[in-house]
């Protein structure tokens, strides 16, 4: 049963997305006496980046995106963030594998479905690079199976809807990767919480937004939680508290006044999808297919037609159109933005605006488009998509990192990231992609960060490895240990394996 909020929990988790669902859950398997409450401020779990409509479920293995494979200066691609990410993925499945086979997930299907992963470029000097690209890739345990072709009837049997009506003289090359997923986070989301609600020591408190966060003399967290509906407040005090609220992270860490957080910001980037369910096109498709982003875009603007199969009913995806809006989160305020800036923050901001002005004109760009122009890049991608088959759809909002930096000032960084207290009673987690497909990664990252004392062969060093296998183990460099758990959660999952 449930314990009541005034108890005062071991652990709060702001945030009900797929983070804190995830961290919950291993929380309670190596320690079930721990008390957990999760605290979100809307009226259900996994509303904002962790939806299904507000992500593109790639199930982020980085075998298409071509974002995490650049080319050198010689011509030569650097795969090895891709290997980290794909890696990566991997503690995911072996967590999800680990639910499913004790019963906490009934069903994988419920989340997750097989997909191929596809890159596709058009241009002889697109073609040069995938093709580089896969020399490098194939050749790595990580990435066996991984097909390559510059036949245009080859390419149109994996994907008929991008090859037809394309001129047969243009240069086209695509690489496909059979073992790809399609990831319902939202759903993922409410099977971990579901599953968690039922065990003694753990309660999710919706409607409920965190305003206070202050440390107290014991070195516990005093934490001020307000009713969204009626405005009643009440106060808990916790060990441990994770912040993982996507866009509303950086407030809160910014609230919390460690000083491992002074000078963060955040640059919001929204998107625009456009969404096809009609069954007629839906069916001629089965791939996430990515292209290249445009020159100046961010990561998340990488454009990209996606098999979505969400709530047993299989629909496309194509975009995102990158945008901008001063809000943090998709429910969030307009103001988000200007409340961020602190004197902390104001230099590396000022900073990052200075050294990324091409992005600064490519997301006003975006925002000026019109729908026709949308409409044609999508044509360039699905040559014969007919307007009337499609709508528009907003994506979820995405808050980059800005961070200090002792040589310039501030960055912008586009990945994930973890800002602890230096005694690691309170972390973190800013940034956007991977984000979500990485969730169980993140998750032992914490752990190692906050609660590395703990993991020893006496504590909880022995159920880590029943969760995670190859915990300890690098699947970059171990090919005979990377080959046996993919085959193993293949199997469990219900998912494609070579």
């Amino acid at each position: 049963m449930a314990f009541e909020t005034n108890e005062n929990p071991d652990i709060v988790l702001i945030g009900a997305g797929i983070m804190s669902a995830t961290l919950a859950t291993v929380l309670k398997e190596l320690d079930p006496s721990l008390t957990v409450a999760v605290y979100e401020r809307l009226n259900d779990c996994g509303q904002e980046s962790s939806q299904a409509w507000n992500n593109a479920g790639t199930g982020h293995a980085a075998n298409c995106e071509l974002n995490y494979t650049p080319q050198r200066a010689d011509g030569s691609v650097d795969i090895s963030k891709a290997l980290e990410v794909n890696t990566e993925f991997d503690i995911s499945r072996q967590l999800w594998s680990y639910l499913v086979k004790k019963g906490a997930i009934p069903d994988p299907r419920a989340f997750l479905h097989p997909c191929p992963h596809m890159s596709f470029v058009r241009g002889a000097e697109n073609v040069a690079f995938l093709r580089e690209r896969y020399r490098q890739m194939s050749a790595h345990h990580c990435y066996h199976g991984m097909e390559f072709t510059e036949d245009p009837a080859k390419i149109a049997e994996w994907a008929p809807l991008i090859m037809e009506g394309r001129k047969s003289t243009e240069a086209v090359a695509a690489t496909r990767i059979i073992t790809g997923t399609d990831v319902d986070y939202g759903a993922l989301t409410h099977l971990l919480f579901a599953q968690l609600t039922g065990q003694s020591g753990f309660g999710i408190h919706y409607n409920r937004q965190v305003v206070g966060l202050n440390r107290e003399e014991s070195g516990r967290w005093r934490i001020l939680v307000e009713d969204t509906f009626g405005g009643t407040r009440q106060e808990v005090s916790a060990k441990f508290v994770f912040i993982g609220a996507g866009g509303a992270s950086l407030d809160l860490l910014q609230m919390s006044q460690i000083p491992e957080g002074r000078g963060y910001g955040g640059f919001p980037v929204s998107g625009i999808w456009l969404r096809c369910d009609v069954d007629e096109v839906s069916e001629r498709h089965h791939a996430k297919v990515y292209g290249k982003a445009a020159s100046g875009s961010p990561p998340m603007s990488i454009p990209h037609l996606d098999t979505r199969i969400i709530a047993g009913r299989k629909s496309l995806l194509f975009g995102p159109y990158a945008g901008f809006s001063s809000k943090f989160l998709k429910h969030g305020s307009l103001t988000d933005l200007f409340h961020s800036i602190t004197h902390d923050n104001i230099l590396p901001l000022l900073e990052v605006a200075k050294d990324n002005i091409d992005l600064t004109e490519y997301l006003i760009g975006q925002v000026l488009q019109s729908s026709s122009h949308q409409f044609s890049m999508l044509q360039e991608f699905f040559p014969q998509a007919k307007r009337g088959d499609w709508k528009e759809a907003v994506a979820g909002q995405r808050v980059q990192i800005i961070k200090p930096d002792s040589d310039r000032v501030g960055i912008l960084e586009f990945g994930t990231e973890l800002v602890p207290a230096a005694d690691k009673s309170l972390v973190a987690l800013l940034g956007a992609s991977p984000g979500a497909s990485t969730a169980a990664f993140i998750a032992l990252r914490v752990l190692e960060t906050c609660f590395g004392d703990k993991i020893t062969e006496d504590a909880w060093l022995p159920s880590l490895k029943r969760m995670i296998p190859t915990y300890g183990i690098d699947l970059k460099v171990d090919a005979d240990a990377c080959r046996t758990s993919r085959a193993a959660t293949a199997k469990v999952l219900r998912i494609e394996n070579v």
